[in-house]
């Protein structure tokens, strides 16, 4: 593998870690729901910032209100699962045809 792959490489794998940050970052968010925090705490204010415009985007096209249970969290930890393999497999080509 040449050293344009190998750096193909690092930036998927940092990527990856990125998006894998932002799924624990939504799963404390939904785990924080259950317990209705102080919206006044700053911790609370930034997942808050954080996840919303990611679940008003699921929100906009699915419905996901079921029984009082909101599953917009799991649509995007799904959805974000399926983009990290997606990606993983198109840079790995990608750098191995380099």
């Amino acid at each position: 593998m040449s050293d344009l792959g190998i750096l193909i490489v690092k930036l998927g794998s940092l990527f990856t870690g990125l998006v894998e940050v932002y799924i624990w970052v939504v799963i404390i968010a939904a785990l924080l729901s259950f317990v209705n925090p102080d919206p006044n705490n700053p911790i609370v204010q930034f997942l808050y910032r954080v996840t919303q415009p990611a679940y008003r985007l699921v929100r906009r096209f699915i419905r996901t209100d079921f029984n009082g249970l909101d599953i917009a969290p799991l649509v995007i930890i799904i959805g974000l699962q399926v983009v990290i393999i997606f990606m993983s497999y198109l840079l790995n080509l990608l750098a191995t045809l380099v």
